[in-house]
């Protein structure tokens, strides 16, 4: 491993791998089976990068951590530091935020779900997690963020007084994830998972919401909920490339920009979806802050004539359409 061969050099990587299953405890149920081929093909692409920390952007929670703990163990040398809180993901709201008539469907939830859990995120990592330390920002309601824009229909409200009360901003979650490191202070983990602009309609609240996502990690790196990180990593799946496809591209250009931040990957996508769809977009990000050297970065993604093109399984998408992304720091 990364961390373990070279001290002084950490390995920051994500992933948004499809590690979501159709109900409750299944994804626990196919981790176990050892053999279906999504699964097979995420440890593969993960074992092959050797990160020290990894986010996982569309892992299923339970209670217990009995999913997150089989697919630690899953690996030849498991990962012993394991993080994951409850997803805003699948909570009912018990409101009909879509305004389909209909109560109770996956649209319905603080973030698209099936069921509570349903596609939340998780943190492995080689280095102790200081939990007890972590923040977790995924309660703060969209209303409330600073300079919110809401969603209108027709020059009205598209949101009630009900669910603006109620819905929170993070469709999955935003945490602040203390790691202790062997060689130095620890590093703070930026962790979230935002929602795609799209699916949708004329209101536009995906969109609207996929940019607020992105903007309270902007009020907390500009102090707005309390003492911002000293050392840090931003990880995750912003649902935005600054350059193509749906959604405030500006947005995520200008938070690339930003003083604070290390971009080690300008213009390298990170998902690969059909040609008459999205196409190559850069969606998952690994950003640290300035105090840290970069000394390499990738986006797993062999050509297709590379012989590890077959971790990616036959047509190149067993494992989902996004691409494992990390990033090697020092200090």
């Amino acid at each position: 491993m990364a961390g373990t061969a070279q001290a002084e050099t950490l390995r920051v990587a994500t992933f948004a791998a499809p590690l979501s299953g159709d109900g409750p405890g299944l994804l626990l149920r196919d981790i176990l089976s050892g053999d279906a081929a999504q699964i097979v093909a995420v440890q593969k692409i993960i074992a092959r990068n050797s990160p020290d920390i990894l986010v996982l952007t569309d892992f299923d929670y339970d209670l217990d951590g009995l999913a997150l703990g089989a697919f630690s163990a899953s690996f030849a040398d498991p990962y012993p530091h394991m993080f994951a809180l409850p997803p805003n993901a699948g909570m009912a709201t018990g409101l009909d935020l879509n305004a389909n008539g209909r109560l109770g469907e996956a649209r319905d939830a603080q973030g698209y779900g099936r069921f509570a859990g349903d596609g939340g995120m998780a943190i492995l990592s080689r280095f102790p997690i200081l939990a007890g330390q972590a923040t977790d920002y995924s309660g703060v309601l969209w209303k409330d963020l600073p300079d919110v824009t809401l969603p209108q229909l027709e020059g009205v409200p598209f949101l009630g007084d009900d669910a603006l009360n109620q819905l929170r901003l993070s469709s999955t979650g935003h945490w602040i994830v203390p790691v202790a490191l062997p060689d130095g202070p620890p590093i703070s983990v930026m962790a979230f998972d935002a929602t795609p602009p799209v699916f949708d309609g004329p209101e536009d609240m995906n969109g609207l919401r996929n940019r607020d996502e992105l903007r309270l990690w902007e009020v907390v790196l500009e102090g707005g909920f309390g003492p911002v990180p000293d050392s840090f990593v931003i990880a995750g799946n912003a649902n935005l490339d600054p350059k193509g496809g749906e959604g405030y591209r500006q947005a995520m250009a200008d938070f690339l920009a930003r003083v604070s931040l290390q971009d080690p990957l300008p213009d390298q996508p990170t998902a690969d979806w059909p040609e008459d769809g999205p196409g190559d977009l850069r969606v998952s990000y690994v950003l640290p802050s300035q105090d840290w050297m970069i000394v390499d970065a990738g986006v797993f993604w062999p050509d297709p004539d590379d012989p590890e093109r077959a971790l990616l399984g036959e047509d190149g998408l067993a494992a989902g359409p996004h691409r494992f992304v990390w990033v090697d720091i020092s200090r």
